[in-house]
């Protein structure tokens, strides 16, 4: 090991403080080109990429291949079109009593209150539910009423145990029915 330093001492001795420093420069300039110049080639590759995606997209369309995007506006009117309508709102209420007697459960008398945002035009259906039934029970019923009623908004969830070893739950179930006013 002694060996190879005196071999390195000796060839900077020759090169001098010149030599050095251009050493030196040769070591920055690497680290500049992987550390900075090379991420910033795979960037340039990467959105290289995207613009031949987004000619090949614009050619769909202009052959009617594929339905051009839709602006805000026409998202806004979409959107509407996926909620169920206000008059809807009995259907899927509904549904929730449906799915809750698919999973065996008891879903006493809920509150019920309906209002309007006149920016939005949407209708907001809050409903309160009390239930009575075990974690499993509950969770299945969540996930299948969210899965079947799709403009249903989960807002809150209360379990509570009145003692340690009892297998069912007393929970309040509090959840938003949007509907369009379209």
């Amino acid at each position: 090991m002694g060996v190879h330093r005196l071999i390195l001492r000796e060839r900077l001795r020759r090169l001098g403080w010149p030599g050095a420093a251009g050493a030196a420069l040769l070591a920055l300039a690497a680290a500049h080109g992987l550390l900075v110049l090379w991420p910033a080639w795979q960037e340039r590759e990467a959105l290289a990429g995207r613009i031949v995606e987004t000619r090949e997209r614009q050619a769909r369309i202009a052959q009617g291949m594929e339905a051009p995007p839709l602006g805000p506006g026409q998202q806004l009117v979409d959107f509407h079109r996926q909620l169920p309508a206000q008059p809807a709102a009995t259907a899927a209420i509904d549904r929730i009593y449906a799915v809750a007697r698919a999973e065996k459960l008891s879903l006493a008398r809920g509150e019920y209150s309906l209002g309007i945002d006149p920016k939005t035009r949407l209708a907001r259906y809050r409903i309160l539910l009390p239930v009575r039934a075990g974690y499993p029970q509950l969770r299945r019923f969540l996930h299948s009423v969210m899965a079947e009623v799709p403009a249903l908004v989960l807002e809150d969830v209360e379990f509570k145990r009145k003692e340690i070893h009892e297998t069912e739950l007393d929970g309040r179930i509090r959840m938003t029915l949007y509907l369009s006013r379209w």
